[in-house]
């Protein structure tokens, strides 16, 4: 899912693998960039609990936006690549790493959830059914079914990992994939066809509750299930990703280009964002507009991030590779441990944030290490074993480490 720059590689065998199946450096941006995102998230799920930091505590939730252009930058260039040389990707291959990547530490998650309910965040939970399927969050009831809530997103991801490549093939297909231009111009098409729908969801199901003598609770729900979780009013950060993989793939002197302006990606990325925050969510215009900004900015911060032009892009920062690594594991499992922290350390939180801030974010560093040891990388171990046996080269992502989270 990145450049040579970005690429990285497989901490998941147990042995060296053949310089065949061997893949490239690491990117310490991607690493940076997912510890922010992570981070952030941690940080807005914290502020249930009375510790507000300022800035993620309110806008945290863009760092799911993060991972979902992380994530269709990473999963589309492999694939993207190979078809701009004429080569098929290996489709199976692709559907059957990402289950090894997702399922182990899913699952493990989700049986806490289930033989555990007392560390919930929330008494109730979806149907078990919703989330073997991946459907909770085409149905979702954030209201009245809080627990495991923030597994939205890997909803998400899923239908991505389908339905990319579905069209990505289908495209191929026809003899000739369509250029650069072509596909933005598809892009922009999507952009538009999301802003459409979330115009109209959020007239029909957010609007008229926000009006005087409204029920804003009721217009809160209906834009968690009208416009925060479903697929196709998400798919903006997913898009800008690809959109960066495509223009690696099939414009790779323009990507050199875009590449060599780091600082003011950066800089444009930052602005973005920013601006973001002064927009709100649930109002007409955050929720018709508020995704594709958040978009373009995260996408911006990802070339500066790749570009060798910035110390982001050349320079690992201490810790960041770890929490990139634990990444997928703390999104699983940080909201769980803050719920039961929450119960037995309330008076803590009261007297002593600071304090409290070390023992909500060590134990959740604690409990994503063990799901990472226990479960995670001997997964990622077996998937390479695979790999090997078959003699697939490993794709040149990140994704290794941690997907979303997510």
């Amino acid at each position: 899912m990145h450049p040579s720059p970005t690429s990285n590689p497989s901490p998941t065998s147990s042995s060296p693998l053949p310089s065949r199946l061997s893949s490239p450096p690491r990117s310490p941006g991607l690493d940076l960039l997912r510890a922010v995102a992570i981070g952030v998230v941690m940080l807005y799920h914290l502020s249930s609990y009375g510790m507000n930091v300022p800035g993620p505590g309110q806008h945290g939730w863009m760092g799911v936006d993060l991972f979902f252009v992380l994530s269709g930058y990473l999963i589309a260039w492999p694939v993207l690549r190979d078809l701009a040389v004429g080569r098929t990707p290996d489709w199976v291959g692709f559907v059957v790493g990402r289950a090894w990547r997702i399922l182990p530490a899913y699952l493990a998650v989700l049986g806490l959830y289930v033989v555990l309910p007392a560390w919930r965040e929330g008494d109730a939970m979806p149907p078990v059914w919703q989330f073997f399927t991946f459907t909770m969050n085409v149905l979702p009831d954030h209201v009245a079914q809080r627990a495991y809530s923030h597994a939205w997103s890997l909803c998400v991801e899923e239908h991505f990992y389908l339905l990319f490549p579905l069209v990505a093939g289908l495209l191929a297909r026809r003899g000739r994939m369509p250029g650069v231009v072509a596909m933005a111009a598809g892009a922009v098409l999507l952009f538009g066809t999301g802003m459409l729908l979330r115009d109209w969801q959020w007239r029909h199901a957010v609007g008229p509750h926000l009006a005087p003598g409204g029920d804003a609770a009721r217009a809160v729900a209906g834009y968690v299930r009208s416009i925060y979780s479903p697929t196709w009013a998400r798919l903006d950060g997913l898009l800008a990703g690809v959109l960066l993989a495509a223009l690696r793939a099939f414009r790779p002197a323009w990507w050199t280009r875009v590449l060599s302006r780091g600082w003011l990606l950066l800089g444009a990325g930052l602005a973005l964002l920013v601006a973001a925050t002064r927009i709100d969510p649930i109002g007409h215009g955050g929720a018709v507009f508020l995704y594709p900004l958040v978009a373009l900015g995260c996408a911006c911060l990802l070339v500066g991030a790749l570009s060798p032009r910035t110390p982001l892009g050349r320079q690992a920062l201490p810790g960041a590779r770890t929490l990139a690594l634990l990444s997928f594991s703390l999104y699983l499992t940080h909201r769980q441990v803050y719920a039961w922290l929450g119960d037995v350390a309330a008076d803590l939180t009261a007297q002593a944030p600071a304090a409290a801030f070390v023992l909500f974010n060590g134990a959740s560093l604690a409990v994503a290490t063990l799901l990472y040891v226990a479960v995670e990388r001997p997964g990622l171990r077996l998937r390479a074993r695979l790999r090997s046996a078959v003699a697939q080269p490993l794709p040149e992502t990140h994704e290794d480490e941690a997907p979303l989270a997510r």
